[in-house]
């Protein structure tokens, strides 16, 4: 069985190599330069490097395609130029024959598709590289949107992701700056998330939590979910009809829809997301997002969602005022809040950097700031000085750009500034509630009593450990490098005078003893010979101490 793994990796592989050689990428595979996987002539298209990237991400399938739209989100893994063509990338894959959806239906739902549903349209409404959906309706009229995951994708997607991983791990460790971007980091988040994706019960657990977090907001609609039929690769929920969120300007829908109330809710309802729920939609692009007249919302997909705790709901909207407030210092503080800043970088550096980038937005009005390119600015500095982001807060920027673009497109004059000050000052609010204070002084106070509580156990174990000799402490030096190198020249350097001193000592007993051996200008022929040699090593000692003086 292993056999037969490791001959779809090599198709695989030299399939991948095939596309990445035409568009100039081949180096990524032929760590040898021997040629062994490639095939046809390297760089016949003429594109921007990006541009490559992107086409062959889409040539190569539903794994690549899916790891480029997720490498979209994560601007601190790859250079702006990139970003803004991923997120251009389309999803091309054709749907795959009905009679397959059919026999998946039947095997996830233990029913032949025609014992279930009154209606069921061979005619996807839409497929994806990993999925795709179909219109059906139920026994009771009810119309639902039945989403079937591609057959065999998840053995399609583990085998890529290792022939993924053993290219990271190349580019990581044998292309120029290659670790700046973290390869290995990134194939690992895209393993993380696109094993979320592939089981439908966690995408029916978010619109869940969603569908709770908005029952208050009349303008957000969420589809019902029918649990009885859907398990891990079969996803069946309420089917809405509705147009894209970004065909509300359209001509022919002017007297239907409102693109201006459109685009304020959809911010309203990202900011709310992020800034009071603490979950959030990831991937708020267009077509994950319908729109019923006038201006209903409604979430098409929830594959792809972030978390925020408390604390980096709070900190990151102050991250957000100090951003707005052009503030560098108060800048660095939020990072500091958000262990974004680690002991050994350069902060007066890193202040100097920011200062210049806001310097740069110098009277411009508050409502004209581009959200999304001064987020990747920042972002930009972050990655230069080696600061490591965490994934969810990367998210929640993507996710404010991405809904930042679309409003602008709906409507030139919105201001999110403005919508997301109502949701900050109430967090700022909520966090000096004296509720929230009591409740955090009894967890503090909670926490503070185990500890006293352990404190005895602790400190019979640390005495325990004294007493039979297993207590070990261990220092760490900054310039233990050096150290090492230092310690190291002096074992030699003695070694060296050991050896010296012997071979003296050695040749004055011969010296001593010169009976019956062969003589040089009558001196002993091995007495000489151990002198001559001891002053070679005296010579080379003493370039080796004056070395490293």
């Amino acid at each position: 069985m292993q056999h037969f793994k490791n001959l779809d990796k090599l198709r695989r592989t030299r399939q991948i190599a095939g596309v990445l050689t035409r568009y100039g990428l081949g180096y990524l595979i032929d760590r040898q330069r021997k040629g062994f996987f490639l095939t046809g002539q390297k760089d016949k298209v003429k594109l921007s490097a990006p541009q490559k990237f992107c086409r062959a991400l889409e040539e190569l399938g539903p794994t690549f395609i899916k790891f480029g739209q997720i490498l979209s989100t994560r601007p601190d893994f790859l250079p702006p130029e990139f970003i803004k063509e991923l997120e251009r990338l389309r999803d091309h894959t054709p749907p795959f024959k009905v009679s397959e959806a059919l026999q998946i239906i039947e095997k996830e739902l233990g029913r032949p598709a025609d014992k279930i549903f009154a209606s069921f349209d061979p005619v996807p409404v839409a497929a994806a590289s990993l999925s795709q959906v179909h219109k059906a309706a139920l026994p009771n009229g009810d119309d639902v949107a039945v989403k079937i995951q591609r057959p065999g994708i998840r053995q399609i997607i583990e085998t890529d992701l290792a022939i993924l991983q053993d290219l990271a791990g190349f580019a990581e460790d044998r292309l120029h700056n290659g670790w700046l971007y973290r390869p290995r980091l990134m194939i690992e988040e895209y393993r993380k998330a696109v094993r979320k994706e592939l089981d439908f019960t966690r995408e029916a657990q978010n619109f869940e939590k969603f569908r709770i977090n908005f029952r208050n907001t009349e303008y957000i609609r969420v589809p019902n979910i029918c649990w009885e039929l859907t398990t891990s690769t079969v996803l069946t929920m309420e089917f809405i009809e509705g147009i894209k969120i970004n065909e509300t300007v359209r001509e022919e829908y002017r007297d239907v829809y409102d693109p201006r109330k459109v685009a304020e809710r959809g911010v309203e309802a990202v900011m709310k997301q992020i800034l009071e729920d603490g979950f959030f939609h990831a991937d708020p692009h267009p077509a994950n997002l319908f729109v019923m007249p006038p201006a209903e919302i409604v979430m098409l997909d929830a594959g792809m969602v972030g978390y925020l705790d408390r604390n980096t709901r709070f900190y990151g909207a102050k991250l957000l005022q100090a951003l707005v407030n052009r503030d560098a210092e108060s800048t660095l503080n939020r990072f500091e809040d958000l262990k974004i800043i680690i002991s050994d970088v350069d902060r007066s550096f890193l202040c100097q950097e920011l200062t210049e980038l806001f310097d740069s937005y110098l009277g411009m009005p508050i409502g004209n700031l581009d959200i999304s390119k001064a987020g990747q600015e920042v972002i930009g500095i972050m990655i230069r000085h080696n600061l490591t982001i965490p994934p969810n807060l990367v998210l929640m920027i993507k996710a404010l750009s991405m809904i930042e673009a679309t409003g602008k497109e709906l409507d030139p004059d919105l201001n999110i500034l403005e919508i997301a000050g109502p949701f900050v000052r109430n967090l700022s609010r909520k966090r000096l509630d004296p509720r929230e204070i009591l409740k955090k002084s009894n967890a503090i106070l909670q926490e503070s009593v185990e500890l006293i509580e352990r404190l005895p156990e602790d400190i019979n174990l640390i005495l325990n450990k004294i007493r039979e000799g297993k207590l070990k402490f261990v220092f760490e030096f900054q310039e233990a490098e050096k150290l090492k190198k230092a310690a190291c020249t002096a074992g030699h350097q003695i070694s060296l005078s050991i050896i010296i001193a012997a071979l003296v000592i050695g040749s004055s007993v011969i010296f001593a003893l010169q009976e019956n051996s062969p003589v040089i200008f009558g001196f002993p022929a091995s007495g000489i010979a151990g002198y001559f040699l001891a002053l070679i090593l005296a010579v080379i000692f003493l370039w080796s101490v004056l070395r490293h003086r």
